[in-house]
Formats: C-alpha cells, structure tokens, sequence
C-alpha cells in the first residue's frame, strides 16, 4: 500500500484510530528523499496499518501544530495518542522493531498513564 498524501483536512481525522505512521518531510531534504523508499516499502509490508505523509513545505501549520523542529521526523499514533516520535531517517530494521512494538502497546496503560499525567499537571 502507497502512503497517503496528508493535508490540514484529513490529518486529525486520520490519526485518531488504529495506528498511523506519519513522516513529515520535504522535498528539497535529502534525508527525507533516503527515507522515502524505506517507509514505502513498511508501508507494503504493513497493510493493517495507515502510512501518510505529511508535506511540511505545504502544510507548516501542521509541522508547528506537532513541533516538528527537523526532518524527516517520524510520528506514530496509535488511537489518537502520539506513541512515538523520531527525527532522522530510520533504517528498515529499526522501522520494523518500532512497528512491532507499536503494535504490543498496551493501550489502557498508555491512557490511564496520560491522564496520570494530565492529572498532575
């Protein structure tokens, strides 16, 4: 499967269930353009799972919005939380062990943590 084309329209809709990965790059990135097939070809191997990618020359609003400070940076959500978050392009290994590891998330611990900490804040 191809990762989607993200935009200001579809991105909150997108990443609010199952689990996302998002690779916010551009085009003009050199790292972004060596990680470009490493992500295609998860995203192959990956079909339970949604692939975007975030143009962060076209849609600046978003990459501020998630504090995106360098690219490429990869986002993983799982139901809406951020679970990860990565700058510098990922070798296919490691890409792999991440997304094993996304998918075992205990996610009733991930929220309850999250509002353990909203609570204390």
């Amino acid at each position: 499967m191809v990762p989607m084309e993200l935009n200001q329209a579809i991105f909150k809709e997108t990443v609010k269930s199952g689990i996302v990965l998002v690779d916010f790059w551009a085009p003009w990135c050199g790292p972004c353009r060596a990680f470009a097939p490493i992500f295609e070809k998860a995203a192959e191997e990956n079909p339970d799972i949604r692939f975007g990618k975030l143009n962060t020359e076209e849609e600046p609003d978003l990459a501020i919005e998630y504090g995106i400070q360098a690219i490429p940076t990869l986002m993983a959500f799982r139901d809406g939380y951020v679970v990860f978050e990565q700058a510098g392009a990922m070798p296919g290994y490691a890409l792999r062990k991440l997304i094993e590891q996304i998918k075992s998330l205990d996610m009733d611990k991930v929220r309850n943590e999250v509002k353990a900490h909203a609570a204390a804040s």
